[in-house]
């Protein structure tokens, strides 16, 4: 459905992106991953057809976005970073114009329109004025201007940025409701919106991939320790830390720091780190010395790396893998 081949952009002596290769099959939905400057726009405003690849190809759905541009274009939905919207105009009209702007015709604009509203619940707003609607619902504009005629692909730049926490969580998951519906790429450079909707993950570092992975995959192909998490009663935290560090296996032991960890504190429950050389038993080593020291044993499991620690692996190791 969307293919990268040996993709190059620069601006002037500047290289944005560098010999990228990517493909993209039919109803994934991907994370392309990276700090600002990582040349994450630049990958989309490619894809996307606003400007050509200095080298390599990119296609979509089999279109070629220079030499068959318009072609490609009919299967592309996109939602740039700054949504490029007609403040004067209601919302359905300027949804209607959206529309013909892509060559739809009156019936299947009519068709669509109250099925995109109902798609990104902006029934009570469908009258009013974009320039009085908040960033948040100018943004669910800006999603419907990219579905309304039904592309197979959908191209969302930093989809989240500058909207309140509560629009926030809203817009994650209607885009998690449309990628059951399109290939989706999202890109991002805020990690647990990544985490949160995509199913596989494109991590872009000084315009080159450094990893092609799903999120579950990353953190097992870089974890250098055992990580594991355990919860038990009846010990003084830093005397069950002490302990347990006393452990062939173990690296490092800490207290749980994350805030549902910290509350069951408050019930007399001790929630604790475990960092252990892996595959070698430390689970059992752990939950025995737990036991034989007569406290209560209320949760042991692994605790995989969380795809921050993964980004910063990749992104700070010369010898990252790709």
């Amino acid at each position: 459905m969307i293919r990268l081949e040996h993709m190059s952009k620069s601006y002037g002596d500047y290289p944005a992106v560098i010999d990228v290769s990517a493909y993209i099959q039919q109803g994934e939905i991907v994370g392309f991953l990276g700090p600002n400057g990582a040349g994450k726009t630049t990958t989309m405003r490619v894809l996307t057809g606003f400007t050509p690849p200095t080298e390599g190809t990119a296609a979509i759905a089999g279109y070629d976005v220079v030499s068959h541009s318009l072609d490609a274009r009919r299967h592309i939905g996109y939602l740039p970073e700054s949504v490029p919207l007609y403040l004067d105009m209601t919302v359905m009209d300027y949804l209607r114009y959206m529309g013909q702007l892509r060559a739809m015709s009156r019936k299947w604009i009519d068709e669509r329109l109250p099925v995109i509203i109902e798609t990104v619940r902006l029934g009570e707003y469908q009258n009013t004025l974009v320039g009085k609607l908040s960033k948040g619902y100018r943004q669910r504009v800006g999603i419907a201007q990219a579905i309304i005629h039904e592309p197979d692909v959908l191209i969302m730049d930093e989809p989240t940025i500058g909207i309140d926490p509560i629009q926030v969580v809203e817009t994650r998951s209607l885009i998690s409701e449309l990628g059951g519906e399109h290939t989706l790429i999202l890109s991002s450079h805020i990690l647990p919106e990544v985490s949160a909707i995509c199913r596989r993950v494109l991590v872009i570092h000084e315009g080159r991939i450094v990893a092609d992975d799903d999120p579950e995959n990353l953190s097992d192909r870089l974890q250098h320790a055992e990580r594991i998490e355990v919860s038990l009663r009846g010990a003084e935290s830093s005397e069950a830390i002490s302990q347990l560090r006393k452990l062939q296996h173990v690296v490092d032991v800490r207290r749980d720091s994350r805030p549902a960890q910290e509350r069951m504190a408050e019930t007399g429950v001790v929630a604790l780190v475990v960092d252990a050389r892996p595959d070698e038993g430390a689970p059992e080593d752990v939950a025995r010395t737990i036991v034989d020291s007569g406290w209560g044993l209320v949760n042991l499991h692994p605790l995989p790396m969380t795809l921050e620690e993964i980004f910063l692996e990749l992104t700070t190791d010369e010898e990252a893998p790709v």
